[in-house]
């Protein structure tokens, strides 16, 4: 992993861990603490955290403001998990299938992969998946729903893009989590999430992209109950109490390679 990417990485853990032992985030991230201690002076010179003795936590801003990271940052954590989560996804659709997608990074990964299918209809909220689609130049029917434009995402949200969903069916949704509770099903940082419910009441099947350190993480709103769920699509460091967990609820698991 490279010094940024890392740097990010450890900003997500300390949005769900909060304050962590320096030992703690270089045993996590297979390092060294010297290397750590190096990321926490970029990030603390960037004013994103506070270091104590032997300790770090986000600062005050970073807690209070929004603890969700902008897409652009979240794009690059755990990549190679989530490219190999959305190859999986991709393998479930068929041509002239339909779908939404929400506007999470993982399942941004699977734009470039729609090249191999046609007749899709495709609904989103999302500016990023919009503009990815254009840009692979397949006959795909694209539609997107209106709303408000929220800049941190680069998505729309509130009642407009809500009441849009409530108009359709499709026959799948494709979504990303922030955390995966086994209490709470699928929950996020992102406090207009009235869209994400409003996508997941207008599919029959919901399939969720979340790589494995989504897993026992829990984020303020809830997006989704367990029971909704159908398929969980994760990668093979998922912990498996809580893969028996999910079989045991009725939940499809796909162990991406």
């Amino acid at each position: 992993m490279k010094p940024k990417e890392r740097q990010l990485a450890i900003l997500d853990y300390l949005q769900s861990h909060g304050k962590t032992a320096v030992d703690q985030l270089a045993e996590y991230f297979s390092t060294t603490g010297t290397t750590i201690r190096k990321d926490l002076t970029a990030l603390e010179a960037d004013k994103k955290v506070l270091r104590t003795y032997g300790s770090v936590v986000l600062v005050d801003h970073e807690k209070d403001v929004d603890t969700e990271l902008p897409m652009t940052n979240k794009t690059l954590i755990n990549l190679p998990q989530k490219k190999k989560i959305a190859k999986a996804a991709v393998k479930l659709l068929k041509d002239g299938d339909s779908l939404i997608i929400d506007s999470g990074s993982t399942v941004l990964q699977m734009i470039p992969l729609l090249a191999e299918l046609n007749n899709l209809t495709i609904m989103t909220n999302s500016l990023h998946i919009i503009n990815n689609l254009v840009a692979i130049e397949k006959e795909h029917e694209l539609l997107m729903c209106g709303g408000t434009y929220r800049t941190r995402s680069a998505s729309f949200h509130g009642i407009l893009a809500e009441s849009t969903f409530d108009k359709f069916s499709f026959d799948k949704l494709f979504i990303g989590t922030d955390g995966f509770d086994l209490e709470l099903g699928l929950t996020t940082f992102n406090e207009v999430h009235g869209v994400s419910k409003a996508m997941t009441n207008a599919a029959r099947q919901i399939i969720v992209l979340a790589d494995s350190s989504k897993f026992g993480r829990r984020s303020p709103n809830i997006v989704c109950p367990l029971e909704k769920i159908d398929i969980v699509i994760t990668d093979n460091l998922l912990d498996p109490k809580f893969h028996q967990a999910m079989i045991e609820k009725g939940i499809q698991v796909i162990i991406a390679d």
